[in-house]
């Protein structure tokens, strides 16, 4: 007797999308597309895979993304492979490789699937995907008011801005950060005792991540820890103030959020995030920062820039009605010897940019009734003769032109 073979099983943290699921997906995507055109971002294409040193070198080996998460692997050549686990190290490396410092400053837009290796949850997966938007070469507050007034924009269109709260902080340039981390470390070491085993490991590393701690054993230290303000050059705190004073001018709500951070060295001045309470523990939608130092750390020259990502799995999750999607014109074929003629009309219907779909299988006189079910703005009857019968709203609609227009 032959043994069952196994049907195979998605990988643990990835999904197969289909129907709702990916119609929200697309919508996503789609609506990214279209804001970033208005914004006049360029879109970008970038490998899936990257040297591991791209990442390493970018994010630093203490963090728990290269530590514990990324997807690397020796090739065939025996160089180390990193699936990308984000964007903005990958369009840094392209910055420099490809030498697009003379087309400074850029306005950069990308979106795909990323690898991360992680306990999957809602909303997270180890394949997942993101919108993102950066900012290359752009040293002025004005670059990081235009990316926060794209993302409130983004989130409106989506009709998924209702709950969700910009917050905004300062890390100030870097005298002020290096003498708040400084400050920061004193006062941990200060207060080791009442500190979690993460942020002790932290401590060394990353301290500026003990600020946003979620484990409640850290919050009493994290809240009474020295703030950025105490720490904030002249010019820090006027480019705080550009981009806030930006902000009201647009007409962006925001609030601050002096524990927000980001605990890599090369972040500087503006971080940010929106936050809604509409996704459990995972409360961030769409986030970033200016990231000045970065491209120096890749053996580039010092590059100004700032940017943001979100997760479309998450985006998609907050939309709470998708808009109507509604087949504009479906044929219904009365008989088999008029296959030609429904293929004709088929074909200028969708070339006129109508949207339109075919019944021609099944009873004939059941066709009809199927074609009802699908809830078309219109049904066409076609036959060898061609088409002869119509029924749907008489408007002035794309399609009624077009019939219009056969009839002259």
């Amino acid at each position: 007797m032959m043994a069952k073979i196994q049907t195979p099983q998605a990988v643990r943290g990835t999904q197969d999308m289909f129907g709702e699921t990916e119609e929200r997906f697309a919508h996503v995507v789609a609506t990214f597309e279209r804001v970033r055109r208005l914004y006049g971002f360029k879109g970008l294409q970038l490998p899936v895979i990257e040297p591991t040193a791209v990442f390493s070198r970018s994010l630093g080996e203490a963090t728990d993304v290269v530590s514990k998460e990324m997807y690397s692997f020796e090739d065939r050549g025996g160089d180390s492979i990193t699936l990308r686990p984000e964007f903005t190290a990958g369009i840094a490396r392209a910055y420099l490789t490809n030498g697009w410092q003379q087309f400074a400053p850029m306005k950069l837009s990308v979106h795909g699937p990323l690898f991360r290796y992680e306990r999957p949850q809602k909303g997270r997966y180890r394949q997942f995907h993101q919108i993102d938007a950066e900012i290359i070469g752009a040293a002025e507050p004005a670059a990081d008011v235009e990316l926060l007034v794209m993302a409130d924009q983004l989130l409106k269109e989506l009709a998924i801005n209702d709950g969700v709260t910009l917050q905004l902080n300062t890390l100030g340039d870097t005298p002020s950060r290096d003498a708040w981390r400084a400050a920061l470390v004193g006062y941990f070491n200060d207060h080791k005792n009442a500190l979690s085993e993460d942020s002790l490991a932290r401590l060394e590393k990353n301290p500026l991540r003990i600020l946003d701690s979620k484990d409640p054993t850290d919050r009493p230290v994290a809240d009474a820890a020295p703030v950025i303000d105490d720490y904030l050059s002249g010019e820090a705190q006027d480019f705080f103030g550009a981009v806030t004073a930006g902000l009201d001018a647009a007409g962006v709500a925001w609030t601050r959020n002096a524990a927000l951070v980001r605990g890599l060295d090369y972040y500087r001045h503006t971080a940010f995030e929106f936050v809604t309470d509409r996704l459990g523990a995972q409360g961030t939608v769409l986030g970033g920062g200016r990231y000045d130092g970065l491209i120096e750390n890749l053996g580039g020259p010092a590059t100004p820039a700032v940017g943001w990502a979100a997760g479309i799995e998450r985006l998609a999750m907050l939309i709470e009605q998708l808009p109507v999607q509604q087949l504009e014109a479906m044929i219904v074929l009365e008989n088999d010897e008029g296959l030609g003629q429904a293929f004709a009309l088929l074909r200028q219907l969708r070339q006129a940019g109508i949207s339109a779909d075919m019944i021609a299988t099944g009873s004939p006189k059941k066709r009809y009734d199927k074609a009802v079910k699908q809830n078309p703005a219109a049904i066409l009857r076609v036959n060898e003769h061609g088409y002869y019968g119509f029924s749907g709203e008489d408007t002035n609609s794309p399609l009624m032109n077009f019939l219009k227009s056969l009839a002259a």
